[in-house]
């Protein structure tokens, strides 16, 4: 194990023992077994850990999300359990990251202070990388998307539908229950996907008029 390592693992252990306003680089020094200047050496300031905390966080989520989409995909479930799958995985590394700490609260609304950057760039990584899902099984299972939307258009009503059941669970808490809601709602808009060949007449048309006003926007 890298100083790196052993100083985030440190970090993680710390923040969730005492929350943020009330950690010191000292107590993490301290917990990886360094002195502070050695400390110092990696990271510059309390903040500068925080931040390191919270993208690893978002890099571990990344990483669960594809390992359990590939899994199910490979299993050749319906487009729903593979986004179901992938949410909920990518979201259980989140939630697992400060599970259990008294100051959940506490972390998750620092790190909008500290990291507001760091949530935006991974807020489109996960954007970017749902479309791509969307538009891969859509595409192996020769599916027809709801209302004709576009894999760009439905991946953002999955996000809303994320940013929904936080709402009703604030700090994701409780877990089983976000959970539940966000699978809920999830499946609810992949209900309306349907293989081409059964694509309603009006959907085809909605399709077809989406299709004519982008090619418009192209050409204008």
């Amino acid at each position: 194990m890298g100083p790196k390592t052993r100083i985030l693992d440190a970090t993680m252990l710390v923040f969730r023992r005492h929350g943020f306003r009330r950690s010191s680089i000292e107590q993490v020094a301290e917990a990886a077994g360094l002195t502070r200047q050695a400390l110092y050496h990696h990271f510059e300031s309390k903040e500068a850990l925080f931040r390191a905390v919270i993208a690893r966080v978002h890099e571990t989520a990344i990483a669960a999300e594809e390992a359990a989409i590939g899994e199910v995909e490979k299993a050749g479930r319906s487009f729903a359990d593979i986004l179901v799958a992938g949410m909920t995985a990518r979201m259980q590394a989140m939630i697992g990251s400060f599970d259990g700490s008294p100051h959940i609260e506490e972390l998750y609304s620092e790190h909008l202070v500290h990291g507001r950057d760091l949530y935006q760039k991974y807020s489109a990584v996960y954007a970017e990388r749902l479309v791509a899902t969307i538009a891969r099984i859509a595409r192996k299972q020769k599916l027809a998307l709801p209302q004709g939307l576009s894999p760009t258009e439905f991946a953002r009503l999955v996000e809303m539908a994320v940013h929904g059941s936080k709402s009703q669970h604030p700090a994701m808490q409780p877990a089983d229950a976000f959970l539940k809601d966000m699978a809920l709602m999830v499946r609810t808009l992949c209900a309306g996907a349907a293989p081409k060949s059964q694509e309603r007449p009006a959907n085809k048309a909605e399709a077809r008029a989406r299709s004519s006003r982008s090619k418009a926007g192209a050409r204008s």
